[in-house]
């Protein structure tokens, strides 16, 4: 019978976990599917919730979220993402943490952070005072919306009109196939309503993969009413028609969806599957694990023993070992970093580290100033699991160092080679007198 109550209390908790809202609720559930829709093509007042399941301060959240959102249910919409399941729609928000609130208003494009507090009254009432700003803003004649989109224009849907390539039959071979970037092309017609649908959420796309990819991948656009020759190449007939390049294989067919959401989804993972497995770097000094670290959502450091203990061979099994790791995470984009120990005694003794134990691994978040230790084995098996459990908020942290970052040493960088024991100094005794009367036993 107990083994039973456990189990139905640990799916009760599971799921009261993973479902903060339904259906009953006036919480409006928002996906990448339906986010364009209900919130940026809306003219309401948006307040929408970025959460993750297992975020203890989200759980807190909830019932006020849902008893401030019964309050507004008519006069500004409450929404909510699980940004776990719907990752695409909070990194376009830049969403870092949880749960975040972002203030959808006049220009939908530009969420504004809310900053009140997280009781259900002080919500309805920043609700309403935003509300009441909104209301005076449209008396006055003011808009905050972004008007009119076009491909040429400063502004499109939130996206630089720099950030959406023009592309035509002159330029097309150079830039598109002649380059090292994954294209989505994008083939319009300049009177088709689809594709006037599709402009904005394509410019303001292509300003977010420009960014979250560091411009390996590129969205373009082509008339293809004025640019026939390449069109007609690929044998475009409809619009809009969206086709994948990659240097050296046939175009693909895009299938995905047409908010920008998909569209972001799609190219991180296009850049994804194409990228180099990220460097992993000796600690030399502090510029290489500040800009490593804080570059990277998370920090990977490995502290391999000393070289006199595994030699060449054993350092390089464990170094083969992370860049292993690094290879199968590569999607995550975060920094791979080692050092030898005692090399830099204050980063260990920040962790927690130091004196045995060895090899050992720290996953560090540098903006946070959090960390979480490998507690399993050093080996593709138990390093997976540690970095798994950290993937999905379940690894278990603690501040790094009290909050500071520890003294980076500057040290020589390892040669590849075997250690060598310190040459010992020979001594002269040829002047110590070790003559003596050993047969006296006086003492």
């Amino acid at each position: 019978m107990r083994p039973l109550l456990l189990g139905v209390l640990g799916c009760s908790l599971l799921l009261s976990v993973g479902a903060f809202y339904s259906a009953s609720d006036d919480v409006v559930e928002l996906t990448p599917s339906n986010f364009n829709k209900e919130v940026i093509q809306s003219d309401s007042l948006w307040l929408v919730e970025f959460y993750a399941p297992w975020c203890g301060h989200c759980q807190h959240l909830t019932p006020d979220w849902k008893k401030a959102a019964t309050a507004l249910k008519g006069i500004v919409k409450v929404g909510a993402v699980d940004s776990d399941q719907h990752k695409s729609l909070g990194g376009q928000y830049g969403v870092k943490g949880f749960p975040t609130i972002k203030v959808f208003g006049a220009n939908k494009n530009k969420p504004e952070d809310y900053q009140g507090g997280r009781s259900s009254q002080a919500i309805v009432d920043a609700a309403m005072n935003t509300l009441r700003t909104l209301v005076k803003d449209r008396l006055s004649g003011k808009s905050g919306s972004s008007g009119s989109s076009g491909y040429n224009k400063q502004q499109s849907g939130g996206g630089s009109k720099e950030d959406v390539v023009e592309l035509t039959d002159d330029n097309f071979d150079k830039m598109v196939l002649g380059g090292d970037e994954v294209w989505l092309v994008e083939f319009f017609a300049p009177w088709c309503g689809h594709c006037k649908s599709l402009e904005p959420e394509w410019a303001a796309a292509a300003s977010a993969v420009k960014e979250q990819t560091k411009g390996k991948v590129r969205l373009g656009a082509m008339d293809a009413t004025v640019h026939q020759a390449v069109s007609g190449r690929y044998g475009v007939r409809g619009f809009p028609t969206i086709k994948i390049f990659r240097k050296g294989e046939e175009p693909e067919d895009y299938q995905g969806g047409r908010s920008r959401a998909d569209i972001i989804e799609r190219a991180v993972d296009l850049f994804s599957d194409h990228a180099a497995a990220p460097e992993l770097l000796e600690i030399l000094n502090k510029d290489i694990l500040k800009k490593t670290c804080g570059d990277s959502q998370l920090c990977v450091i490995g502290f391999l023993p000393h070289i006199l203990d595994t030699g060449a061979a054993g350092r390089n099994g464990y170094l083969e070992v992370m860049m292993q790791m690094a290879e199968k995470y590569k999607k995550k984009m975060w920094g791979w970093l080692w050092t030898e120990a005692g090399a830099q005694m204050e980063l260990e003794a920040s962790l927690g580290i130091g004196g045995f134990g060895y090899p050992a691994m720290a996953a560090i978040n540098l903006r946070k100033m959090k960390f979480a230790l490998l507690r399993g084995s050093f080996s593709e098996t138990g390093i997976h699991e540690f970095l798994r459990e950290l993937s999905v908020g379940r690894g278990s942290t603690a501040t790094l160092g009290g909050g500071t970052m520890p003294k980076i040493q500057t040290v020589e960088p390892w040669d590849g080679k075997d250690g060598q024991l310190p040459v010992e100094e020979d001594y002269d005794l040829s002047d110590v007198d070790l003559d003596g009367d050993f047969d006296k036993d006086e003492l």
